[in-house]
């Protein structure tokens, strides 16, 4: 039951995709950093092994004192998690290998899907006045991924504009669909985005003509095109709104941000 007492809580949303190389990392690190820049309070919840946000915003495995490893596993707060990162109004939770041990250990715990969840609704949280987390999954259905659907509001698919696409996306809706009937039955889809799109390719095309004739309205208006800057910018250490701030990728996901926000105006009451 939630506390009349407290301040309203962030939406939290997963960027997931289970098929790895389809712009997970990506989205969420640009997508983070654009709602920032809209004058948002953003929090990145890196909860891939691999740990590619966390690198992806400068912040070294030596400097990730404490991680996401620690918040599930070890009850450290919040807040001693929390790093700053360059670009004003977004926070990082940093990740690190030691995750990758966290889907065994977790086994034995028994609410063990509830274990983000609880970590994310910690009273402290409430200093940050935030008012989006984005969580970057795994690229797999892990027990992970499972408690960072039980602790969102909503899931965010990048669909990678390749032959196939959308054949994987039945098993992530699959997932959502018992994850609705199991432990959180307000979780829906926040919208699907084509990402690596080249628009004088056919087969580019031919993916979002599927898509949209087969999602409709959960597709983005928005696509986020193949550019070589997105490509660059990691190696920098910053999003691709920092990196080359009129390319065009940075420009998509500037516009991502934009629309997602202008869609959440539309529902809410």
């Amino acid at each position: 039951m939630s506390d009349p007492t407290r301040p309203q809580q962030p939406r939290i949303i997963s960027v997931a995709n289970q098929k790895g190389g389809v712009g997970k990392t990506t989205t969420a690190i640009n997508l983070g950093a654009a709602l920032a820049d809209e004058g948002h309070n953003v929090l990145l919840v890196d909860l891939d092994p691999q740990g590619n946000a966390s690198t992806g915003l400068g912040v070294l495995p030596e400097d990730r004192e404490f991680t996401t490893y620690d918040l599930l596993l070890e009850d450290v707060e919040l807040t001693k998690v929390i790093r700053k990162t360059s670009i004003d109004g977004l926070l990082l939770a940093p990740s690190t290998t030691d995750l990758s041990s966290a889907d065994i250990e977790m086994m034995s715990i028994e609410k063990r899907s509830y274990l983000l969840y609880d970590a994310l609704h910690q009273p402290s949280i409430d200093v940050y006045e935030l008012d989006y987390i984005l969580i970057d999954c795994p690229p797999s259905l892990s027990l992970l991924t499972i408690n960072a659907m039980v602790a969102s509001d909503s899931v965010l698919i990048p669909l990678q504009s390749e032959f196939f696409a959308l054949e994987g996306l039945s098993q992530l809706m699959l997932t959502v669909r018992q994850v609705r009937q199991s432990a959180n039955p307000d979780l829906r889809i926040e919208g699907v985005l084509l990402t690596m799109y080249d628009g004088r390719n056919n087969l580019s095309q031919q993916v979002e003509q599927d898509a949209r004739d087969t999602l409709g309205a959960l597709v983005y208006k928005t696509v986020v095109p193949r550019n070589v800057r997105i490509s660059e910018a990691p190696s920098y250490s910053v999003p691709v709104i920092r990196y080359d701030p009129a390319s065009k990728g940075a420009v998509a996901y500037r516009k991502l941000a934009q629309e997602m926000v202008g869609k959440e105006m539309e529902t809410t009451p």
